[in-house]
C-alpha cells in the first residue's frame, strides 16, 4: 500500500498536488481540512468544535483529528494508499499515526515536503482568501498566525520523518506540472 504524507506550510499547495497525485496513483485522499469543512457543513458537534480553533488559526486538538483520520481510514479499508494532506500536524500526531497505519500493517512509505519562501505562501493565501471566501486566508494577520504556528508545531514533524529516512524535499515554486513532476520522481522511488 502506498501511503504518503504531503507535507509543508499553508499555501505551498499541498492540496492541488494531492488532486494529482490521488489521479495518477489511485490514492484516497486524506485531508484534515476537508474533514473538518465537512463536519462544519454538516452542523456536527465535531465541526462545532473544530470551528473555533480554525478561526483563529489554531491546530484542533489531537484527539478530534485522530479520530477523524481513523474513521475515513476504516471507510475506504480497500484503497491502493493514502495520501495524507496537511497531516500530521504534530509529532504526536505522526506518532499515532504510525501506531494506527501499525495496526493495519501498512506503514507511511515517505514525506514529501513543500519548501515555498514565506513571502510566496502570504501572496498565494491572500489570494486564495478572495477566491475561497475562507476567512482564515483573508488576514495577514491570521496567516502570520498560522504560519508561526506551523513554525513551532508542525515543522518538527519533518524531523520525525527524517529519523526513520522517510524525509523528502521538494522545491514548491514553478508551475503545477514542474512540481508534480518532481513529486513522482520522489514517490516512484518509495516502492
Amino acid at each position: 500500500m502506498l501511503n504518503i504524507v504531503l507535507f509543508g506550510p499553508p499555501g505551498a499547495g499541498k492540496g492541488t498536488q494531492s488532486e494529482k497525485l490521488i489521479e495518477k496513483y489511485n490514492l484516497t485522499h486524506i485531508s484534515t481540512g476537508d474533514l473538518f469543512r465537512k463536519h462544519l457543513s454538516e452542523g456536527t458537534e465535531l465541526g462545532k468544535k473544530a470551528q473555533k480553533f480554525m478561526d483563529d488559526g489554531f491546530l484542533v486538538p489531537d484527539e478530534i483529528v485522530i479520530g477523524m483520520v481513523d474513521e475515513k481510514i476504516k471507510s475506504d479499508e480497500d484503497s491502493k494508499g493514502f495520501i495524507f494532506d496537511g497531516f500530521p500536524r504534530t509529532v504526536n500526531q505522526a506518532e499515532a499515526l504510525d501506531s494506527l497505519l501499525a495496526t493495519k500493517n501498512t506503514p507511511i512509505l515517505g514525506m514529501v515536503a513543500l519548501e515555498v519562501p514565506f513571502e510566496e505562501l502570504k501572496k498565494r493565501l491572500l489570494e486564495r482568501g478572495k477566491i475561497s471566501g475562507r476567512t482564515d486566508d483573508q488576514s495577514v494577520e491570521k496567516i502570520d498566525n498560522r504560519i508561526q504556528v506551523y513554525l513551532d508545531e508542525t515543522l518538527p514533524v519533518s524531523d520525525f520523518y527524517r529519523k526513520q529516512s522517510k524525509y523528502n524535499s521538494i522545491d514548491g515554486v514553478g508551475s503545477i506540472d514542474e512540481i508534480f513532476s518532481k513529486i513522482c520522481t520522489t514517490i516512484d522511488t518509495f516502492n
